[in-house]
């Protein structure tokens, strides 16, 4: 498939505020992105030419902000409307092995959803994590650095782990807690492949705060479903696409050339365009 024909949908609510960052990254790389309302795909006073249909995707994002005022619990109201419009379908989708992304806001989305972890079927259901309220009580916005930790993510496969990303957080509830046995389910995650990044040190070493912004367990950033299509990344890749958008670009050679974020955006787009 030619890029500019790959159709990525970045749903939103009222209160998703980085749709249009996330919109303007993917559109750099070439596909043909597109912000679509829940509404837009559940058919509801909207027009008929606005109406969207989930399989006309062959990704969907959930990006950051605040939806629905994260009332009751960050994302909890998205994934509530979600379920309630088109549960179903998307369980279908990630069946299917379409990849679904969720950037900060989007990673809670999924969660409340029950798909992060998830479960081998695909299925949605009760949460089997949450994402709770930083360890320091208030929003944490800084510079991270995430390590690939070479699991079932398939875009990244090609990379040895250990790659390391600068990449922006940004949220006051980014804190991983996993349900039940928290050790036991640590060790699973890690044992299937899972975690997707950890927040390390600028050297590579362990994270503590800052490095670690929020206090998740095992220092986890991002995490898969069992089947690698779906992730969740608490820091925001939209925000380090450009070099220039790095803290360090005046000491590090510049502001010219892609960022981390743009590196990370970039093999998801490869890896969808050449995977059915």
């Amino acid at each position: 498939m030619r890029r500019d024909q790959l159709c990525i949908a970045l749903m939103s609510i009222e209160g998703t505020n980085n749709d249009e960052e996330l919109l303007a990254a993917l559109q750099a790389l070439g596909v043909s992105a597109e912000v679509v309302q829940l509404k837009q795909f559940e058919g509801r006073d909207v027009e008929r030419s606005q109406r969207r249909d989930l399989f006309d995707f062959r990704a969907l994002f959930f990006p950051g902000g605040f939806s629905a005022g994260d009332y009751v619990r960050a994302g909890a109201i998205f994934a509530a409307r979600v379920r309630a419009a088109m549960g179903p379908s998307l369980e279908e989708f990630v069946r299917s092995g379409h990849l679904v992304g969720g950037v900060c806001n989007g990673f809670q989305v999924l969660t409340e959803l029950g798909l992060l972890p998830g479960r081998p079927d695909g299925s949605l259901g009760k949460p089997q994590a949450a994402l709770m309220t930083n360890d320091s009580g208030h929003h944490e916005c800084r510079p991270t650095f995430l390590r690939w930790e070479g699991g079932r993510f398939a875009p990244l496969q090609s990379l040895p782990p250990g790659q390391r990303y600068l990449i922006p957080s940004s949220h006051g509830e980014g804190k991983l807690v996993l349900s039940d046995d928290p050790g036991a389910r640590l060790e699973d995650l890690e044992r299937n492949g899972q975690i997707l990044f950890r927040y390390v040190q600028p050297d590579g070493g362990a994270a503590e705060y800052p490095w670690n912004p929020n206090g998740s367990v095992g220092d986890i950033a991002a995490i898969t479903n069992p089947k690698g299509n779906v992730f969740g990344i608490m820091p925001h890749p939209e925000r380090s696409f450009y070099r220039i958008q790095h803290p360090d670009w005046t000491r590090t050679g510049g502001p010219e050339g892609p960022g981390d974020g743009h590196l990370f955006l970039e093999s998801i787009v490869r890896y969808a365009e050449t995977h059915d």
